[in-house]
């Protein structure tokens, strides 16, 4: 079993992404201020941000979520729209494509400084990505991931910003998915990475470290390290899978205790009713039935070595043509009512 196969379900967002990283720019980031703030109308109007205290990351009033509301108010469909409010109201990371990351990263994070919170973002462009699968892809070479990292740490600058690293980037050289001639230049890109990141000086950044249910923390711990953890921020687990918290809890704490006791991020976006239990094993991440939303997303974890629960994966968004569902990325509005609705 593979980890979270299509992680980012990435492909199909590259478009939409560095338009709304455009767009942010062009309107002055029209982001919500204070608790609440100023807005241009739209889907602007009816979202606002979370408390700062227990949710310091910035809830994008013109995300996807956000916009299908919006539509879906117009069209009369209220009861659909209050569900996919659930989603909309809360931070979710923006996952920067390769086309402009400067300017996207630009645009989210100026866009977050207005309205005094964090930006939350996810690279997800490593080379020779997501092994074949539904979100392949990545950069085209080594040189090519270097510029892309270029930009994105260009973008952020000095403003707040959390990094999530290359969701499954770590894991694929221990599974045996990604060929070994790729291993030793994976490794180099991704300390690369962290030290370019880490070297800002208001972000946070966690190399991706996979989930509960892919396999063993012995075997990926030594990896991690290769990777440049020792000098990231921490880990990240359950990004794009539906492991539950307790499930990720205790993944995270043995990977955690081989570490030097990093602390860690778990994604709680869509874990709300565990993990789809039937059918074959390498579908089971590929939009399953019967899932929900998890805890929403706060830096109120009562546990020490847990930073915070986290929306990384976008729910609602399409993990791939699987089950009905379209490319990878793209909105699958079916699909998040339902995640809303079982979250309840």
């Amino acid at each position: 079993m593979y980890g979270s196969r299509g992680a980012g379900a990435f492909a199909g967002r590259r478009a939409s992404a560095a338009v709304l990283g455009a767009a942010l720019l062009i309107t002055g980031c029209s982001s919500s201020g204070g608790e609440g703030g100023d807005s241009d109308g739209g889907a602007d109007a009816a979202i606002t941000q979370q408390p700062k205290d227990a949710n310091p990351f910035w809830v994008n009033p013109r995300g996807n979520a956000a916009l299908q509301m919006a539509d879906l108010e117009r069209d009369g469909k209220k009861s659909e729209a209050e569900q996919i409010r659930k989603i909309a109201e809360q931070p979710t990371a923006e996952w920067i494509s390769p086309e402009n990351p400067e300017e996207q990263t630009r645009g989210f994070t100026e866009a977050a400084d207005k309205a005094d919170r964090t930006a939350l973002l996810v690279l997800y462009n490593i080379p020779h990505r997501d092994c074949g699968q539904y979100s392949q892809g990545g950069a085209a070479d080594g040189d090519a991931y270097r510029s892309f990292v270029d930009g994105v740490a260009k973008g952020i600058g000095d403003r707040a910003a959390t990094v999530i690293l290359e969701p499954d980037a770590v894991l694929h050289l221990v599974d045996g998915c990604t060929p070994e001639r790729f291993h030793e230049e994976r490794y180099d890109l991704l300390s690369g990475a962290v030290a370019k990141l880490t070297g800002l000086k208001n972000t946070t950044v966690y190399l991706d470290a996979g989930n509960a249910g892919w396999g063993s923390p012995d075997q990926i711990h030594e990896p991690l390290k290769w990777a440049g953890l020792d000098r990231a921020d921490g880990f990240s687990v359950n990004v794009s899978n539906f492991y539950s918290t307790e499930d990720s809890l205790a993944y995270g704490k043995q990977l955690s205790a081989k570490v030097g006791d990093k602390p860690f991020v778990i994604d709680t976006s869509r874990n709300g009713n565990g993990p789809y239990t039937q059918g074959t094993a390498d579908e089971r991440w590929c939009n399953p039935p019967g899932r929900a939303l998890g805890e929403t997303p706060t830096t109120e974890t009562a546990d020490p070595l847990v930073d915070a629960y986290l929306w990384v994966k976008r729910p609602g968004e399409s993990d791939g043509e699987c089950k009905g569902g379209p490319k990878a990325g793209e909105w699958w509005e079916d699909y998040a009512v339902e995640l809303a609705k079982a979250g309840d």
